[in-house]
């Protein structure tokens, strides 16, 4: 009998389990960070600007479901730049999926300041949704991001990910 409850669990558990998430541990090579992606992500490095400033940022992401999860990251000439700079990311990335903020809260020390932010927009006709927690630490900024259909957006899965980013 025991056995049986045991095999009964398992299965169980087994069947919790998202097949959809499959949590792998990042650890990126040229930014301080490690965090946990729902499935194989890809990187790419490109130029963008964020206002008036011109930096090479690093996009690494993982899609599942048309949900991505995502963590950019720049080196900034001046750490004083991160708080303007973590805020044009922010408006960036609202403004791309013609979003409006429905929450922001924003923090600030001498050592980082961080912005979270949720935002709800629409493309062709369906829900989208963006969760977003901006750092800018000494000339370092990330934006880690989920941004998606909402309805594919599961709340557990993005406080996993959300969660495990960490800073080295």
């Amino acid at each position: 009998m025991k056995k049986i409850s045991l095999a009964l669990l398992l299965a169980a558990a087994l069947s919790a389990c998202s097949p959809q998430y499959d949590w792998r541990d990042y650890r990126s090579t040229d930014a301080p960070y490690a965090v946990l992606f729902p499935g194989k992500p890809a990187s790419q490095t490109r130029s963008i600007r964020l206002d008036t400033l011109s930096v090479e940022m690093t996009m690494t992401a993982a899609e599942v479901d048309g949900v991505i999860f995502a963590v950019g990251s720049a080196q900034l000439p001046d750490a004083a730049q991160g708080p303007a700079a973590i805020a044009a990311m922010k408006s960036a990335l609202v403004n791309n999926i013609g979003a409006t903020v429905t929450s922001s809260k924003s923090s600030a020390d001498a050592r980082q300041a961080t912005l979270d932010v949720e935002a709800k927009g629409s493309r062709n006709g369906e829900a989208l949704r963006l969760i977003g927690h901006f750092i800018a630490r000494d000339k370092r900024i990330y934006q880690v991001i989920v941004m998606g259909r909402d309805k594919h957006i599961v709340q557990d899965q993005v406080e996993t990910y959300l969660s495990s980013f960490k800073l080295n």
